[in-house]
């Protein structure tokens, strides 16, 4: 028997970090989606845990999350079944759109329907909380309002339609070293997230977009230009908005229509080695 998982990547439509826990980890109110860059998750039954990645730049031990993931499920099923875990990877790594962490999401949906468990997708979210802040999200891939320390997802249903572009510069982002560095002083504007929710609900386009922001743009952009230059470009050439995704360096970009997302796109391609055009899940 095999499971066959896709594991999506995800961006923030807006990302706030209201304030700090005493415990250092931030309480964050998010609106995240998925799109349709994937990373493919198979899984069959073994003697123990072991994962596999065609990746290069990928541990295969337990500092990669799909492998912390699966131990987190047999721990709280308290069972000892093993699986062999491959992951083949598409979406770019330390880029800010969540691939670790929904390769481990699919991890556990797969490993619950391999192992029989019937954990629901909000206990299997709980447990994921326990390999990454992302993981609880992911587990869902649909979206949704994140807030808490990424426990609670609350699905919004359909987008307004749009392309997104997203540009991932020669740099990668190590975001607990992010997450560490912010504060009060250098946090980028907050965004409108009740503008944001506002216009998901009414499906408008330009009222979702007037509510965007991700605080922890300026914090990163201050540390690695190449994102503000992704995102002078983006708009050059006629994006939307363009808006670093998580704790970056990827930028993404959305256009209402695909012909100008095409034309973004192709321009795009000519400054950054990394273009991808993608759609909403």
């Amino acid at each position: 028997m095999e499971i066959n998982q896709k594991a999506p990547a995800k961006i923030n439509l807006s990302l706030d970090s209201l304030f700090r826990h005493s415990d250092g980890e931030h309480e964050w109110e998010m609106v995240m989606t998925s799109v349709d860059l994937s990373d493919y998750v198979r899984i069959r039954p073994a003697a123990h845990i072991h994962v596999t990645t065609d990746s290069g730049f990928l541990p295969e031990d337990p500092r990669n999350l799909a492998y912390q993931a699966a131990r987190a499920l047999q721990t709280a099923a308290g069972i000892h079944a093993g699986a062999h875990i491959h992951i083949e990877k598409h979406i770019p790594v330390a880029a800010g759109l969540g691939g670790g962490s929904s390769d481990a999401a699919a991890v556990l949906r797969g490993l619950n329907e391999l192992w029989g468990l019937g954990y629901s997708k909000q206990q299997l979210a709980e447990i994921g909380l326990t390999v990454d802040s992302d993981v609880p999200y992911c587990v869902y891939s649909e979206t949704a309002l994140v807030r808490g320390r990424g426990e609670v997802v609350e699905p919004l249903g359909d987008l307004p339609n749009f392309w997104v572009i997203l540009a991932k510069p020669r740099v990668s982002v190590s975001t607990p070293t992010i997450l560490r560095a912010v504060d009060d002083s250098n946090k980028g504007a907050a965004p409108d997230t009740q503008r944001v929710l506002a216009g998901i609900a009414h499906r408008n386009f330009e009222e979702m977009t007037a509510g965007m922001s991700n605080v922890l743009e300026a914090v990163t952009a201050a540390r690695y230009p190449e994102i503000t230059a992704l995102k002078q470009r983006f708009v050059k050439y006629g994006a939307q908005v363009a808006q670093m995704s998580g704790s970056g360096p990827t930028v993404f970009a959305l256009c209402e229509k695909k012909s100008r997302a095409m034309h973004v796109y192709n321009s795009m391609k000519g400054f950054c080695k990394e273009v991808y055009l993608v759609h909403t899940r």
